[in-house]
């Protein structure tokens, strides 16, 4: 899609309700239930964190948004595929700024060369006891990425014309840190499998965009 068919279409996503724990749901793992019932006592103390799905045109003006693959580490989220973000710091003044923040550190986007859009809906994440804050976003021009080498594998930038291909949406058997062998909902983007958290806010991003466009 072109950039500018895109920028027509973000007064709208300002505007929309968002569609919440309905579009979540689509990509949830079967198994979160279970694990949100078992955190039932720490999830009001879970800790915060904010993360950005960043929108541009590439050099052609098509429209493409970014993801990050994680470095392998031990942690709950090693070599996971997500959005750039990452927990709130003393010195952050808002959620927003935390996800502008952490983009612009992990991924070398200037935070004041990014227009943020709307804050998504919530998502809590069992295994590390985060409350994490989508916000969607973009930038009018073509980013220079730079990565992280500490925090980040590789830079993913996917097109939107390839992430709201219906094929894209597949079924995939992971293994987890509490089953083995589960068959998960996830996204197939760029030859990379994308399920959890950052399926559930795509998912909703999949789902506002089709009201916009």
């Amino acid at each position: 899609m072109n950039f500018n068919q895109f920028l027509k279409a973000t007064s709208k996503i300002s505007n929309l309700e968002l569609p919440a724990e309905a579009s979540q749901f689509k990509m949830s793992p079967p198994f979160r239930g279970d694990l949100l019932q078992k955190q039932q006592g720490k999830i009001k103390n879970a800790k915060q964190s904010a993360v950005l799905a960043l929108f541009y045109p590439d050099e052609a003006q098509e429209t493409k948004f970014v993801l990050i693959l994680r470095k392998t580490y031990k942690g709950v989220h090693s070599a996971q595929v997500g959005f750039p973000g990452g927990k709130v710091e003393v010195a952050d003044t808002s959620l927003k700024h935390t996800a502008l923040r952490e983009t612009e550190e992990e991924i070398g986007v200037p935070m004041h060369s990014i227009e943020t859009l709307k804050a998504l809906t919530q998502v809590y994440i069992p295994p590390s006891n985060f409350y994490v804050q989508p916000f969607i976003g973009y930038s009018n021009s073509t980013p220079h990425f730079i990565k992280q080498e500490s925090e980040v594998e590789a830079i993913i930038e996917v097109s939107l014309a390839h992430f709201l291909d219906e094929q894209r949406v597949i079924t995939k058997t992971v293994s987890t840190s509490y089953k083995v062998d589960v068959a998960v909902p996830a996204f197939h983007l760029n030859n990379h499998v994308v399920w959890g958290a950052t399926a559930m806010m795509l998912s909703e991003i999949k789902d506002l965009l089709k009201l916009a466009l």
